[in-house]
């Protein structure tokens, strides 16, 4: 290879030099990197369009066995909570909840709420002596022992947080009475009378 810059031959064909070959290996490089870093920054701005509101975890919990309770302050369903360790806190959780419920008593009432951890989250605003609850029922008098109702609560909470946190379902009588979960108030052993299931999940959220 020549020295110094190149330059033709006898026959008229180019020869490259030190200094050409050089530079048209800087000039490659140079070319090769900055489409690297155009591709590198694309491929991030994809990725971060995809990611935004998709679903990255679930977990979920259900309960098959039955709970009452006839207390007029809040406590948790037993077995009806779930925890989850959020990858951003930026992210959001997705809780769903579908619960069977029922009262023992008559014209009682039968509150529901959906908690994390001790805060109590998509509620009612407060007005006077009425319950602030995620779903709230007044069965009349003369059917509420046997029936049930499914309340299913939705609701995207923003935790703004990496550290766990569990989320449950808790009840509360209105006035007199238990609230039954999974079961009738009345419980009649009889084919007319069913034993029910109720979940939650939650579901971690991008963006």
């Amino acid at each position: 290879m020549p020295t110094g810059p190149g330059g033709l031959d006898a026959n008229g064909v180019w020869q490259y030099g030190e200094d050409d070959t050089e530079a048209l290996a800087s000039d490659l490089l140079n070319l090769g990197m900055a489409s690297v870093s155009t591709e590198v920054g694309l491929l991030d701005a994809a990725v971060a369009a995809i990611v935004t509101g998709q679903i990255l975890q679930v977990v979920s919990t259900a309960k098959t066995d039955t709970f009452t309770m006839s207390s007029t302050t809040y406590a948790d369903v037993t077995g009806l909570s779930v925890s989850i360790t959020p990858s951003s806190s930026s992210n959001k959780i997705l809780v769903l909840a579908n619960v069977s419920l029922g009262q023992t008593t008559e014209d009682a009432g039968a509150n529901l709420q959906l908690v994390r951890d001790s805060t109590p989250i998509f509620i009612g605003d407060a007005a006077g002596d009425r319950v602030r609850a995620s779903y709230g029922t007044r069965y009349p008098n003369g059917s509420s022992v046997q029936d049930l109702e499914s309340p299913s609560p939705v609701f995207l909470d923003p935790p703004a947080t990496t550290s766990s946190v569990t989320y449950k379902v808790q009840v509360r009588s209105g006035n007199s009475g238990a609230v039954a979960v999974n079961r009738t108030g009345s419980d009649d052993n009889a084919a007319d009378f069913s034993r029910s299931a109720s979940s939650i999940t939650v579901m971690e959220v991008a963006g």
